[in-house]
């Protein structure tokens, strides 16, 4: 059946048309080198406190970083980052406040879930203060029965959308 066949359309789920009308805005390749798309059930608050769990911490009062490892869970609102190992780089505090976290930087093996959604990938990097999450290296996202892949990935917490850049891969499927 063509690509822009009128049966082929009918039979789609509207996520799934709204994806391909997307991808051929965007360009060709594997499907796209770019796909913007959305990415959690709601905006993200990036003001929120972030809640670290972790199986050991290490702490460098010289260059304002901690390190939790072994089964990291970081919670901010209704996102939840996963990971091996954390690096958490503190921003420089005014005489008298308390440090704040500036960024945080997972490896190992990551994993990012915001409402429905869920994204995997080697390695993921939050800047808390411009509530930017990028993600690299063999980046999986499910939403719902739908799987996306690329080589990164960028999420704007704030809006709650994502970009997905190089090789980006999908299965396009009609509706049952």
């Amino acid at each position: 059946m063509p690509f822009g066949s009128p049966s082929l359309i009918k039979t789609m789920s509207l996520p799934a048309l709204i994806l391909v009308i997307g991808l051929s805005v965007h360009g060709t390749g594997a499907l796209s080198q770019t796909t913007n798309l959305a990415f959690g059930a709601i905006q993200q608050d990036t003001s929120l406190p972030v809640e670290v769990t972790a199986d050991s911490l290490s702490v460098s009062q010289q260059d304002g970083t901690a390190i939790f490892t072994g089964n990291v869970v970081i919670i901010q609102g209704e996102m939840r980052l996963a990971a091996p190992r954390v690096l958490v780089v503190y921003a420089e505090a005014a005489e008298g406040q308390q440090a704040r976290i500036a960024r945080l930087e997972a490896t190992g093996g990551v994993t990012l879930v915001s409402g429905a959604d869920a994204a995997e990938a080697e390695r993921a990097d939050y800047n808390v203060d411009d509530g930017q999450v990028i993600m690299t290296g063999n980046v999986l996202l499910t939403q719902g029965a739908s799987a996306l892949t690329s080589d990164l990935m960028r999420v704007n917490l704030e809006d709650g959308t994502a970009q997905m850049d190089g090789r980006v891969k999908t299965i396009l499927r009609g509706a049952d």
